[in-house]
């Protein structure tokens, strides 16, 4: 049975064959999908955490400028946007190097309520986006959480 393997995987017309063709098509077409150098595959990491007064949103942007991210809120909608555009040369005597790396991004993202516009804050420190949204008082009291128990 084992010298069976290599022929039924090197033959075109064997379903082992097509398989690793059609999985070799996925991981090559999964590839193109992402810009050439995005930072991001398109989505930077987000964490969302709940305070006691709202939200905090925290997303990681290395190397992103603060003036190349627009943040903006619509009713209960967030979005994220940036590009990344970063130029790196080196002139030496025996040596010329140039590193261009550029990518963008654009996150929406749902929110469980409507935040206060007035408070919404958003800044930079360390190549982290840290975005600070208010319920509004007419949110609603926060959930209460209820213990399930086993009838007896």
């Amino acid at each position: 049975m084992s010298s069976l393997i290599p022929t039924l995987w090197n033959d075109q017309n064997s379903p082992v064959f097509s398989l690793q063709k059609e999985m070799d098509k996925l991981f090559e077409d999964f590839g193109r999908k992402l810009p050439a150098g995005s930072p991001f595959g398109n989505f930077p990491s987000i964490n969302v955490a709940e305070t006691e007064t709202g939200l905090e949103l925290t997303a990681e942007l290395p190397g992103v400028a603060e003036k190349d991210i627009d943040v903006s809120v619509s009713d209960r909608t967030l979005t994220l946007k940036g590009e990344k555009h970063e130029e790196k040369t080196v002139n030496e005597k025996d040596r010329h190097v140039s590193e261009r790396s550029f990518g963008s991004f654009r996150r929406v993202m749902t929110l469980p309520f409507a935040p206060k516009k007035e408070g919404i804050e958003a800044h930079m420190e360390n190549g982290v986006l840290t975005v600070t949204l208010p319920r509004p008082e007419d949110a609603g009291p926060q959930p209460h959480k209820i213990e399930v128990k086993r009838k007896s």
